[in-house]
């Protein structure tokens, strides 16, 4: 028994070894590829995979084209507008479709799951004209647009209302409490961990949006660094290690907050039941 479970736990780790070496794999090709020359990075036959001499030409390249600190500030303000809009509107929501009783509840709450069944490319251009009327096209506001609300936050905190026990609105009625306090001193205290895990989807979803920005602004000023990433591939050629190299740099954000609330991250990975 001993030794078919030590094999058994050998195979599932050599499994988990595997499976983080494949995703490891591109981001260490990213790097490599960072340091080469333009004609190592596309060079064939023989393929090369590590530099011959370690270049730094695509980073002072890469630094002198693009404003990285505003790149980073517009990416920072995306994030953050988004996350807060989704934490409140779906928690809010979660509530109203978990606990309150009200008519139409289940057509409202069907046409939420509507939402989420089909791809978000087909609100692109209803959601486009509404920037557009608005006059909010290359704003801060168009940005955040379709953030201000979410479907997948409004199903996942419905589910984290519905497994609190009725007893505390019980309770909390008879100490007095209407609505709005049940709701706000009661109910979403609890629900903490479902709204971290949402902020640290909703935040990884904002990071790596990339037809929206595209669609929606065209100025430098707000340009998120997914867009700006974009704008650097040419038409025709491709410098591919200005390309890794402005992408790494891209990643330094997500890798400092990760780092900065990695306990968060797993903590409300592990509460939501979701992946990556």
């Amino acid at each position: 028994m001993d030794k078919s479970r030590k094999i058994r736990e050998s195979l599932i780790y050599v499994i988990l070894f595997t499976g983080s070496v494949t995703m490891l794999v591109p981001f260490i090709w990213m790097i490599l590829t960072a340091f080469k020359s333009t004609s190592e990075s596309t060079q064939m036959n023989p393929f090369i995979i590590f530099p011959g001499v370690w270049r730094k030409d695509a980073f002072i390249s890469v630094l002198s084209k693009m404003n990285f600190l505003r790149l980073y500030w517009n990416t920072l303000v995306l994030i953050l507008g988004r996350v807060v809009c989704a934490v409140l509107t779906a928690t809010m929501a979660g509530y109203a479709f978990g606990r309150l009783h009200f008519k139409g509840r289940n057509l409202a709450f069907s046409l939420v799951l509507f939402q989420m069944m089909v791809p978000t490319q087909i609100f692109i251009i209803p959601q486009y004209l509404m920037v557009s009327r608005l006059g909010a096209l290359n704003t801060w506001f168009g940005l955040l647009f379709p953030g201000l609300v979410t479907a997948f936050g409004t199903f996942l905190l419905r589910q984290a209302y519905m497994g609190l026990p009725a007893s505390l609105e019980e309770a909390a009625r008879l100490d007095g409490c209407n609505i709005g306090q049940t709701f706000l001193h009661v109910m979403a205290p609890l629900t903490k961990s479902s709204m971290v895990a949402l902020g640290i989807f909703t935040a990884l979803f904002a990071f790596k949006d990339l037809m929206w920005p595209l669609v929606v602004n065209t100025e430098q000023n707000t340009m998120p660094l997914s867009a700006a990433l974009a704008k650097l591939q040419g038409q025709f050629v491709a410098n591919y290690p200005e390309l890794m190299a402005a992408s790494l740099l891209a990643c330094i954000p997500m890798v400092v907050i990760y780092l900065l609330f990695q306990k968060q991250f797993i903590d409300g990975i592990a509460t939501s039941g979701g992946k990556l």
